[in-house]
This record gives C-alpha cells, structure tokens and sequence, in this order.
C-alpha cells in the first residue's frame, strides 16, 4: 500500500482488513492531505476499482460514506467533486487522524488545546464541587500510581489518560468527556502531541497534577479550574517548541 499521500494503491492494499473501511481511511487521507484537492474529481468508480482491486459495490459503498463525512459529492457531468473543507465533518475520527497528519497538523492540535481549555478547566471546576470523599480517595490512589511510574514515560503518560478522564467522570459532563476523549484519542497517535517527555518532564507533570488534586479535593473549584488550566497550557508549550 502506498503511504496515504499518492492516491495509489498497491495490488495487496485490499487484503488488509474489512475492504471498504481501508478504502474509506486511505482515500480520506488523500483528500484531507490535498492529494485530491478540493472542487477537483475522484477518480472513476472503475479506475477506483482498479486502484483498490475491489468491486463496484464496496467502491459505491466507500463513496456513501465519503459523502456522509462531508468529504465528496456527486455532481451530473462533473462525477464526485471533493468538497471545500467548511462541509468535512471535522469530529469524524477518520478525518480527524488525517487532519493531525498533515503539514499545518500543529495548528489543528493548538485547536484540540483551546478545546481541553474551556471544558476540562470548567470540569475540574465542577468536580470539586461534587466530589465525594470515596472519590477522593480514589484520585489520590490514580495519583500515587502516577507517581510510581514516573520512571516509565510510557506507563505515565497512559495513567496519565486515566487521572483526567477520572476527573471528567467526577464532573458529571459526560458530553464534554466524549468530546474530548474522540478527539484526543486521534491527537495521541500523533509524536507532536504527546512528545517525548524526560525524567525532567515527567517531575513537571507530576507537581502538576498534585496541584489539582489538591484543589479538587478541598473542593476548592476556582482553584482547580486554575491548576487544570496551567497543567494543560504549559505542557503543551513546552512540547509545541519542541514540535516547531
């Protein structure tokens, strides 16, 4: 298979998994990576089916769904035209993994960024107004396991997932929890979201997060909301200078 960004395909590319999801994922990162640029055709349902080496059924069924993202629509004449980025369903997770992939793919983590800002701020907020004190302890304990893999980069940053989404969860907002874990989920298989924390790195987080806890657990929401806020901007400072 090729790598997402030629628009080709290679004669074993349909030997991969269910057939007309490879063919959604390839040909949506073709489109979102301007492989196929946008008010520009598709290539024909028959030159699809030679690329792919599947048949008219998955190709049509492939270009229902690239219709249902947003991505493409059928035009008399014209074929199927990629549409302009304003109608892409930008919360689809298939469109979201190629929109991190792409050259301005920064730009698009700075927006998941301002995202966690407003709704996890105002969840820790929320959840030190309800916690409980069985939920405190609790946080404490996702806390202390956090701190016993401090030497495991790896093992830290995926606690790491479990302290917030604990902290959502306490927060009642569940919408804001989906949110923010669909769309993050795509960001985390990108290197210029999670980085490559240092021993150094790893302390920052970890006097971070104490910090919250803190002020969660004395159900102070102002100051959860606060320390919420620096955790989450600073650390993405420091690895965006490294990204850039």
């Amino acid at each position: 298979m090729s790598d997402g960004i030629t628009g080709t395909a290679s004669p074993t590319f349909a030997k991969r998994g269910r057939l007309a999801d490879a063919v959604i994922e390839h040909l949506t990162n073709a489109i979102v990576t301007g492989v196929y640029p946008v008010g520009k055709s598709l290539p024909t349902e028959t030159a699809l089916c030679d690329m792919y080496q599947v048949s008219r059924t998955v190709i049509r069924e492939v270009s229902t769904t690239l219709a249902e993202k947003g991505l493409i629509i059928s035009q008399q004449g014209r074929g199927t035209i990629v549409q302009e980025q304003s109608k892409w369903n930008l919360l689809d997770s298939t469109v979201l993994a190629a929109l991190f992939r792409r050259e301005d793919g920064l730009t698009y983590l700075d927006s998941l960024i301002e995202i966690r800002l407003l709704l996890e701020c105002a969840m820790s907020a929320k959840a030190a107004e309800r916690i409980t004190d069985d939920e405190i302890t609790a946080l404490r304990g996702i806390l202390a396991r956090l701190k016993s893999l401090a030497s495991d980069p790896l093992a830290y940053g995926k606690a790491d997932l479990d302290f917030h989404d604990f902290i959502m969860e306490v927060s009642g907002n569940q919408l804001g929890r989906a949110i923010i874990n669909g769309i993050q989920g795509q960001a985390l298989a990108t290197r210029d979201y999670h980085g490559h924390p240092t021993a150094t790195d790893i302390k920052a987080t970890h006097l971070a997060h104490e910090a919250i806890v803190d002020a969660i657990a004395r159900h102070d929401a102002k100051g959860a909301s606060q320390a919420m806020h620096d955790h989450i901007e600073g650390s993405w400072k420091h690895r965006r200078r490294i990204a850039d």
